[in-house]
Formats: C-alpha cells, structure tokens, sequence
C-alpha cells in the first residue's frame, strides 16, 4: 500500500515497507507510565518511540483514539489497543441501552427464555433523560435503596446512595437543572436517530457537547453476598481481538476487591461500606498498603467449593461466561471492527447471596497501576500474555486455543474445552473453554506452546 496524498492523513508502520514476518523489531507507543511500560521495555526486540516518531504498537489512551484515529493511515501489521467507539459498551448509560435493545432482540428472534439470559444487570434508568420514568419506577418500590453513577467516571467518583426522592431532586437542581431543557431539546432534536443506533460521529460529537453530566440511577443490590461481612466486586479480564467475527479471550486471574467497612444498609452515606473501588479503599483510616483488600481469582473460588461445592461454583462460574459473551454481542453490530484494534477489557461483577452475578460495568482502561506485589505479578503476566495473542512477531498459527494465561472463549461461537468436540452448544456434553479462577500455570504452557510453534517452523523450513 501507498502513502495517502491527502496530507492531514499521518501513516504509521511504513517507514520499513517489509511484511510483517520480516519485522526485526517493534517499534511501540505509549502515555501510560506503569506496570504497562515496564512490560513493554522488556520485551524482547520491541523498541520505545517517543513523541512523533513512527510506530507498530501504540497502547493509546481513549483522548488520542478520539482526537486521532479517523485522521491516521494503519499499514497492515500496525495495532492500537481500543476500537474506535468503544465507549458503546464501557458508557455504563450506552451498555445498558445496547443490552437492553438485545434483550428485546433476542426475545424476538430465540424466545423469552433466551432473552431472560440477558438478566444480569440492575434496573437501569439514565439521567435526566428518563427521570420521569424512574420517578414512576421508583414509587412502585418505595424503601428501596438506589445509587447514582455519573456515566462516564471512574474510580468510584461522583457515585452516591439514595432513598428518597428529594435526594435526586436536590441533584436534578444543583448538576442538571438549568441545563436539563437545552439537554432535553437536543435530545428531541436527535430523535430521528433510534437510541441503539448511535452511529460513532454523533455519540462522540454527544458526548462532547451535552453541557450536563449524566448519570445513570440504578437499583443497588441489598444483597451482597459476604465475606467476612464485607462486600466485594470481582475484576475479571476480558481481551476482545475482533468484533467481526467475535473473538474474545478469558483471562485465568483476576481478584475479588473488598470494602475495608463491614456491610450495612443503615448508613448508605459511608462509601467505605459500599463502593470497593481501590481508589475509594485506600483513603479509608484502616487501609493496610501491603495486605490492601484484595483476594486472587483462585483463592475466592476454592472458598466458595469449600462453602458450597464444586457444582454451584461451576454454575456461578457459567454464568459469569454468559455475561462477558452476551455483553459484547449486545455490541457487536455498532462497535466499529477495524483489524487494526483490539481491546482489554476489566469487568467488573457483583455476586449476591444466590449466587447470581450482576454486570456493574465494563471498563475500556482498567487500572494497570498494581496496588501490591500479588497485583503487579497479576498485572505484568496479563499484559505479557495479551501481548503474545496480539501477536506483532507473527509467531502463532490462529488456532491457539490457549495463549499462557488466556484461553479463546468465542471465536465466531462458543468454543469447546475438549479437543475434537464440534463447537455446538446444545449438545449435551459440551463445555465451554473457559478456566476462570482455576491454576494458571502459563510459563510451563507458553514454553510449550514456542517450543511447539518453533518445531512447526522448522519442518516446514
């Protein structure tokens, strides 16, 4: 390929002009200074470019996606970690707007039964555009609590509990009040285009000229389940390489986060209690930095098999992968799918006393800053592994079932944990390759998985 004429376009990966096989070393970007730039200056061959210098591998923050990618020519091998309207699922108002137009899809075409499989997020209403309708809402189930999110903030901030009305009031006047009628007539304005339908320009050109902040309200769930008496959210790591086909793969480690304040509903005030962002935690008087408050993956699995048995786990565990697989596809037909991106996503996931898991929100940048040792060993083979199923050395064959710590969940289907199985769901004996939570042992895994792959090479040399 050409450089474009067109001289507002930057290309990027040219300057060699060899095929991606030939590639000695990897010429890589980023803004982020922590556990990720140390991975990225260790790996072997790859090489750090700053400023304007020409690049293959840019971890960019979602700014610059948004500021540059329609304006930038990829060459082929060239990869950036975010697609382009990735907010359509990590917005906790436009996640919940794409799985509820699923929802109703899926009932449609499957049936109420597979539409209920979409159940796993709380009544969701997002402010102020629906206000009246979570007014109604909120007099059907009067007593209840329910909490307040700004839609596009993270680490806990701007979040609050609620019970009555007057509390929302009081936010409708002080944040949106005087802005709410130009927010409303834009949104009649905007009325031609159906709400599941955002193309990207105009929920950017939105999401940059809405003058009010929205939130969302939702239901909180009174119900955690405890540990300890305090509540938790589980991190769970979610890597998307494609939306078309979709390609995702399941990350083995995670941690549960705990809240540092034993749970009550009596002082809903108290974010100590209720929100287990880390950000939030580690402002608490009793936060200890070297123990912090959380547990691993595999630790928080083997206590629930001792509390309830295997069987129940490995249904929790099941309808985690419903949640992570039925989340994207509520995206996957308005997400831009551009070979040249892929994503890491952060879920994160609230377990009530039944068991049960609730999607509370799906992150584009989850925190790549460790908190502890255990975090920054969790984080750096997280980012070496999804390195390895990036791929800028071109080593794999594309029919990797297991990558170190990743195993493929979805590729254009459910993907089976038995070789040789079709990938069928409805059959009887099918399960699906997915390892949450379980041993990790990736270094002995990835040896053999070069080792196999430079053997493969060799005899076809």
């Amino acid at each position: 390929m050409s450089r474009p004429k067109n001289q507002n376009y930057k290309g990027y990966g040219l300057s060699k002009g060899k095929e991606r096989e030939q590639r000695a070393s990897v010429r890589f970007k980023t803004t982020l200074m922590n556990t990720l730039l140390d991975v990225l200056r260790h790996r072997p061959g790859w090489v750090e470019v700053k400023d304007e210098g020409e690049w293959d591998f840019y971890w960019c923050d979602v700014s610059w996606l948004r500021e540059n990618f329609d304006h930038t020519y990829m060459d082929e091998h060239v990869r950036i970690s975010h697609f382009r309207n990735h907010y359509e699922l990590t917005r906790k108002n436009y996640m919940v707007k794409n799985l509820k137009r699923f929802r109703k899809q899926l009932e449609r075409e499957a049936g109420k039964l597979e539409a209920a499989k979409c159940d796993f997020f709380p009544k969701t209403f997002e402010m102020p555009c629906e206000y009246h309708l979570f007014v109604e809402e909120f007099r059907k189930n009067p007593g209840i609590t329910w909490i307040m999110k700004p839609v596009a903030r993270s680490q806990g901030k701007g979040i609050f509990l609620f019970r009555r009305l007057k509390d929302i009031m009081d936010w409708r006047k002080g944040t949106a009040g005087k802005k709410l009628a130009s927010l409303e007539a834009q949104q009649a304005r905007g009325a031609v285009n159906p709400p599941g339908s955002h193309d990207s320009k105009s929920s950017d050109d939105q999401k940059e000229e809405i003058p009010v902040e929205n939130y969302v309200a939702q239901r909180y769930i009174e119900n955690p389940y405890l540990i300890g008496g305090r509540k938790f959210d589980l991190r769970v790591y979610v890597l998307v390489m494609s939306y078309i086909p979709l390609r995702a793969w399941l990350y083995r480690d995670g941690f549960a986060r705990f809240s540092n304040t034993r749970f009550t509903l009596s002082s809903i005030d108290d974010q100590y209690v209720h929100l287990t962002n880390v950000a939030v935690q580690k402002t608490s008087p009793d936060y200890h930095p070297k123990k912090g408050c959380k547990w691993m993956l595999q630790r928080f699995r083997q206590y629930l098999a001792s509390k309830h048995g295997p069987e129940a786990v490995e249904s929790l565990f099941s309808d985690m992968d419903n949640i992570f697989i039925k989340s994207l596809q509520s995206v996957q037909k308005v997400i831009i799918s551009d070979k040249h991106c892929f994503e890491l996503y952060g879920y994160d996931i609230l377990i009530d006393q039944d068991l049960k898991p609730w999607l509370l929100e799906v992150n584009a940048s989850p925190s790549l800053t460790a908190s502890s040792q255990e975090d920054y060993e969790l984080k750096t083979c997280l980012l070496e592994d999804t390195l390895h199923i990036v791929d800028m050395e071109a080593r794999l064959t594309g029919r990797e079932k297991r990558v170190g710590g990743f195993d493929l969940m979805w590729n254009d289907g459910p993907v089976s944990r038995e070789e040789g199985v079709p990938d069928l769901s409805e059959m009887g004996n099918f399960v699906t390759n997915t390892h949450l939570g379980c041993i990790n042992d990736r270094k002995k895994q990835l040896r053999q998985l070069f080792r196999s792959l430079q053997g493969q090479k060799k005899a076809s040399g």
